[in-house]
């Protein structure tokens, strides 16, 4: 496949996850408004910190290093030793579940069967969730290596929609079930999303598009595990990857969770007030996430495929450096421009986004503080997105290896940074020490990009100057928004309110005019892909 068309299809599916992580994002954020009129903040606590903790570690430490392995190079290889290699996620999901179960359940605090019933139930179905799930693991790999964007967006829209309607049915009708009406929903949730790859691949394999397609699986029971004759049951080229990227993956769980499982283990947190970081964290990456999560997604697919890890950028082919070198230039300034304009405009509006979404119980207190830091977080995570994907997918298997040392030493670090801020600033530790670990990755992938080109023409790392002209006027917004926060917000009546507004919707419309007259490149990039 042409760079050029890759390019296009990454776009496409970048864009469209995006989208998806809208619907996400957008009915998570209004299912924690609505449940917070009907349940505990003890039980969201729970929920959405320790159980979710569990199920997303269980899956990570299972797939994501097959995720990055499997994915790559080019479509074109031996897939029955793939597909072989990523069934082993199964058996590693049933061995983390149950021992990472039995840690939830026996080692650490339970909640008050009074506040939190059900807690068992909770640990069970969630760890059986993240098993299920990997059952689907091939279909997935399989439609992310060939840019299958319309199942990817119909599958789990239809999952998170089903379990959102299960979720909202059951605390009106049944609010003293408690865990089981998130176990319940969980289950829905990934059995829906795992029923659809299934039902799309029987559907597919052996129809006049799949051939027409040249698609490299011919038969439904190609899916499943099998043996080839003279041949090693899985690709050991692939299989060393996914260990490097294993050893990596545990180290960059621990990173990302970080501050989840401080609360989970060293317990620097109550159940009521971890409720409330995670309510806030939802608010605060409802734009993140769902911008800057499908690009490094799909971007590090693009530029796998363009260039060849391990290779020198004299031994690639200059027409597709030049163009890596352009659209991770282009990305890197769409990302930042993004993280300072929420930056600039959340410090402002932190308060007053927390009072319209949950009342005095989020704006009162330490919420508004954790938003305010968090809009600075936002920014750093921007940056180290872009810059991650492009050196993952560059990097060979002793370059990984190597970076699996960095890793280590800045968990470490981290976990030490992260338990004495907590301990000094409450749960505001836990995102400043999150900017800090950001920060660090950050140089690394930097270095790694500036040297990568250095021999060549190509200076993609240009992509984090933004023009003068338009720093400025952030600085401007920035201040005159700060002020707007003193004078009018946020008991002084909703006409105060209006007019704080006002004074930011101004700001941002005089910001994004200057975006357009600056970053013309930009914003043809943007518009023709």
């Amino acid at each position: 496949m042409a760079a050029q068309d890759v390019l296009g299809q990454t776009a496409r599916l970048a864009s469209s996850s995006a989208l998806l992580q809208v619907l996400f994002r957008v009915v998570t954020f209004g299912l924690n408004a609505f449940t917070l009129r009907y349940l505990s903040r003890e039980l969201l606590g729970v929920v959405n910190v320790r159980l979710t903790l569990l199920y997303s570690t269980v899956g990570f430490l299972a797939r994501e290093a097959f995720r990055r392995a499997c994915l790559s190079g080019s479509a074109k290889r031996n897939w029955t030793k793939t597909i072989n290699l990523l069934w082993l996620t199964v058996p590693l999901g049933v061995f983390w579940s149950l021992i990472l179960g039995l840690v939830w359940l026996y080692l650490l605090e339970v909640p008050d069967p009074s506040v939190v019933p059900h807690y068992q139930a909770g640990v069970v179905a969630f760890g059986l969730s993240a098993i299920i799930e990997l059952l689907g693991e091939p279909l997935w790999v399989l439609a992310q290596a060939h840019l299958f964007v319309r199942l990817k967006v119909i599958a789990e829209s239809l999952s998170v929609v089903s379990k959102c309607i299960l979720t909202v049915t059951l605390v009106i009708l049944y609010p003293h079930w408690g865990l089981y009406i998130f176990s319940l929903a969980q289950l829905l949730y990934v059995s829906v999303l795992v029923a659809c790859y299934v039902i799309y691949f029987v559907m597919f394999l052996g129809s006049p598009e799949a051939t027409k397609k040249s698609f490299p699986v011919a038969k439904v029971k190609a899916l499943l595990p099998s043996f080839v004759e003279d041949e090693t049951f899985v690709n050991w080229k692939e299989a060393r990857l996914t260990w490097s990227f294993f050893k990596q993956s545990f180290l960059k769980q621990i990173l990302t969770e970080g501050e989840r499982y401080m609360m989970t283990f060293l317990n620097v947190l109550n159940f009521g007030d971890q409720g409330v970081y995670d309510i806030v964290n939802n608010l605060g990456s409802l734009v993140a996430r769902f911008i800057f999560l499908p690009i490094e997604e799909s971007f590090y697919i693009f530029f796998a495929k363009v260039l060849e890890r391990g290779k020198t950028v004299k031994d690639q082919k200059q027409d597709d450096v030049a163009m890596a070198a352009n659209v991770l230039e282009l990305l890197l300034k769409f990302v930042l421009l993004i993280g300072l304009t929420i930056t600039v405009f959340g410090y402002a509006y932190s308060q007053l986004a927390l009072d319209i979404y949950g009342g005095s119980m989020l704006s009162s207190g330490t919420g508004p503080d954790l938003l305010r830091c968090y809009s600075l977080y936002v920014l750093f995570l921007a940056v180290n997105g872009v810059t991650e994907c492009f050196t993952f997918a560059l990097m060979c298997k002793e370059e990984v290896d190597r970076y699996n040392f960095v890793m280590l030493a800045l968990s470490f670090m981290f976990l030490c940074i992260s338990y004495f801020l907590t301990r000094w600033y409450g749960s505001v530790g836990f995102i400043l020490a999150n900017c800090f670990n950001m920060g660090i990755r950050i140089a690394h992938s930097t270095h790694y990009i500036y040297h990568y080109f250095r021999e060549s023409t190509h200076r993609p790392l240009t992509g984090l100057l933004p023009s003068p002209a338009l720093l400025l006027l952030y600085i401007i917004s920035a201040v005159v928004t700060a002020f707007s926060e003193v004078l009018f917000c946020c008991d002084k009546g909703w006409m105060a309110r209006l007019i704080h507004i006002s004074m930011g919707a101004l700001c941002l419309a005089a910001t994004l005019v200057t975006m357009f007259c600056t970053e013309t490149k930009l914003i043809h990039f943007v518009r023709s892909q």
